[in-house]
């Protein structure tokens, strides 16, 4: 297939940076696009866009695809109900509302009323509702706005009974919730200082944490803590349910561990006491019975278990000891622990008491996700959704008493379910090491090698990639698509031994397995290479640059998005310093060699004839830094040999992805299935 007419692309002249790493000079010459503000680098964005545009629009199939997915998106969706006072609190979006709504209830049969809505914070729903906090009587909510996808969190409260907003605003928070005092006389909560006019691009450090007395202004909030000496260290506050104890939270970077410190709020000055100081797991508060707390950690057990921690001797006692699965999170209600585990990438929930004796478990529909199971700690139900790759996240209700689910809300979507099916697979990587993987389709379909397919991955930073429904997927599968998802090293899918056999000098292991997944689906006559696309976004933009470098062969097309893409400068924008813990920094000798053997950016070859590829990205996404993708495209562009297109999609007024309005969506879904309709030939 011939796309000739795309081989001029627009021009990106050479600039002479060149960098030196530990002795070795590395070319940078499109430096100029990291300043993405700068009139040459618009006009690069606007010329690349229409260029984009050009070749979508010659696809005939593009309208019918978008029509399809509108349609297809179109049905009412609630998230898990949660117990806030005297009311139940719960998200609803119609069907095609950009933003989902936050609505309040005295029963789940009954009205309900609109709490917080967040389409009316702007025209065309690129500001989005990113965080919320109910005091502990349910009579007070914080909530967090952010702008076109950014990080920045913006603070507001709001009385519940007459859904108006105080005078109260906290501007410059990120990575943070907000924990109310137990006499709701106010909030604790984390930011940065405030970053001028390089709140985009400037490196994100000397996190610090405060308190806001509702009904005063920012400037008067209290600090309570703060660490000059640890830059990079992020904190962030939890207050117990008894109101009691301040429990905060002390990570460095991505890392999979943390420290514990606390405070008694009952005392007149709040004095922070250094729990569990050392960082030698990953710990998660589940809650306390005065001076006894409860932690989930991986101290000691990759895999995950619970243990209690007496405040006055530091005495940690086990409760849950380590299984074979991965422990994914814990919740307790009276003198019951629900604990959710990943077996082989899918949920599984069993009842302990705290003994640690398994007294039961609770019965899911099939092979798929749960979420949710919050609530206080003597709440009499809870609630939980659970959703699968052919299934709609369906919303129950478990009754404690009587130990029984029911189906609170089940959603209606224009599809036939038992037309499709998912199956796990499980095959070997390069070292030998058995990676499981979800394939789904349509039944019927002929596993000839003819069947395009979807091959996509993630890799990184602890992060579990689990059964769940999308429209997107839907509309896939009925193009004839086969949809598969790897659970690559690098996740938490097995715990924190997965998740280290992905990272640093061993990240090239992730590569491998997500190799070994498109040749598993090559050699089982899934699909072929010229019908494969590969897909992933932010670290998993990173996985389809590396794999599309090293195997270009292997592949038909490749669709990078929003991804790291040039790991030697990765760390100097934003937050991505704080990513140095699963990939390292290029500032170190050793761990530049590392970096330098796979990066993307710098492992593009002239003369080579990579696959068919679509990048996308947004102007200002404050996560990854979006010069990481537009360099990554002109250099493609540069060394392309022959004529499979590269082209770059740049979303305005958007970010990574996070709070993204439902018609943006579609649209980038839709523009890229159109590309895939093309360069893959699907009729």
């Amino acid at each position: 297939m011939s796309f000739r007419g795309l081989r001029t692309y627009p021009p990106a002249p050479h600039s002479d940076v060149i960098d030196t790493y530990h002795g070795r000079q590395v070319a940078d010459p499109f430096r100029w696009l990291e300043d993405v503000d700068s009139p040459e680098t618009s006009d690069w964005i606007a010329a690349q866009n229409a260029l984009t545009e050009q070749f979508l629009a010659a696809v005939d199939e593009r309208d019918a695809i978008r029509d399809r997915l509108e349609h297809v998106w179109n049905y009412e969706r609630f998230s898990a109900p949660s117990r806030e006072g005297r009311d139940y609190a719960f998200y609803k979006n119609s069907g095609l509302q950009n933003q989902s709504v936050l609505y309040s209830a005295a029963s789940l049969d009954g009205p309900a009323r609109v709490l917080i809505d967040p389409n009316l914070f702007s025209a065309d729903g690129t500001v989005a509702l990113s965080g919320l906090s109910f005091d502990h009587d349910g009579t007070r909510v914080a909530y967090a706005i952010s702008s076109s996808g950014s990080d920045w969190l913006e603070w507001h409260v709001r009385d519940v009974a007459s859904a108006t907003d105080l005078d109260d605003c906290v501007r410059w928070g990120k990575f943070s919730g907000a924990a109310w005092r137990g006499d709701g006389s106010g909030f604790f909560y984390s930011r940065y200082d405030e970053p001028g006019d390089a709140q985009f691009k400037a490196a994100n450090y000397y996190h610090k944490l405060y308190f806001h007395r509702l009904g005063t202004p920012q400037s008067a909030d209290e600090l309570i803590y703060e660490r000059p000496d640890h830059k990079d260290w992020n904190i962030a506050p939890i207050v117990s349910e008894d109101g009691r104890w301040l429990v905060i939270y002390v990570s460095q970077g991505t890392e999979p561990r943390n420290r514990i410190f606390v405070a008694d709020l009952e005392r007149t000055s709040i004095e922070v006491l250094e729990l569990l100081p050392d960082a030698d797991g990953k710990y998660e508060f589940l809650g306390n019975d005065g001076d006894r707390f409860y932690f989930q950690t991986t101290r000691h057990s990759p895999r995950g278990c619970v243990v209690s921690v007496d405040l006055t001797t530091r005495r940690m006692r086990p409760i849950i000891e380590q299984t074979s699965d991965a422990l994914d999170c814990v919740t307790i209600f009276g003198d019951r622990l629900l604990a959710h585990y990943l077996h082989d990438a899918h949920s599984a929930v069993s009842v302990y008491d705290f003994g640690g004796n398994r007294v039961g478990e609770i019965a899911l529909p099939g092979l798929g996700t749960i979420g949710g199971f919050q609530g206080k700690r003597f709440d009499a139900e809870t609630f939980f959704s659970f959703t699968s790759y052919t299934t709609p996240s369906t919303i129950y209700r478990y009754d404690f008493a009587t130990q029984t689910t029911t189906a609170v809300f089940t959603p209606a979507v224009d599809f036939d379910p038992s037309k499709y099916i998912s199956e796990q697979v499980f095959f070997t990587s390069k070292d030998g090491t058995r990676v499981p993987m979800i394939a789904t389709y349509r039944k019927g379909i002929a596993l000839d090698g003819s069947a395009p397919a979807i091959l996509y991955g993630y890799g990184g930073f602890d992060i579990s990639l689990t059964p769940a429904f999308s429209p997107a997927t839907l509309v896939w599968l009925e193009m004839g698509g086969i949809y598969a998802v790897a659970n690559l090293r690098g996740g938490g899918e097995y715990g924190e031994e997965w998740h280290l056999a992905g990272t640093k000098e061993r990240k090239q292991n992730v590569f491998d397995d997500f190799i070994a997944a498109a040749e598993f689906l090559i050699a089982k006559r899934y699909t072929s290479p010229a019908k494969l696309a590969i897909m992933g976004g932010s670290n998993g933009g990173l996985l389809v640059g590396a794999v599309m470098t090293q195997r270009p062969d292997l592949i038909g097309a490749a669709l990078p998005a929003v991804g790291v893409l040039d790991m030697l400068r990765f760390q100097r924008f934003t937050i991505g310093w704080a990513w140095t813990s699963d990939y390292g920094s290029s500032d170190d000798p050793e761990q530049f060699e590392w970096l330098f053997a796979y990066s993307p950016l710098h492992n593009l070859r002239p003369g080579v004839a990579y696959p068919p590829t679509l990048i996308t990205t947004a102007d200002h996404d404050d996560r990854v830094f979006p010069g990481h993708s537009f360099k990554f495209a002109a250099r493609l562009q540069e060394v392309q040999s022959g004529d499979n297109p590269v082209l770059i999609r740049i979303e305005a007024k958007a970010g990574h992805g996070a709070g993204k309005p439902t018609a943006k969506v579609i649209a980038e879904v839709a523009d890229r299935y159109a590309f895939l309709v093309r360069v893959l030939g699907i009729r």
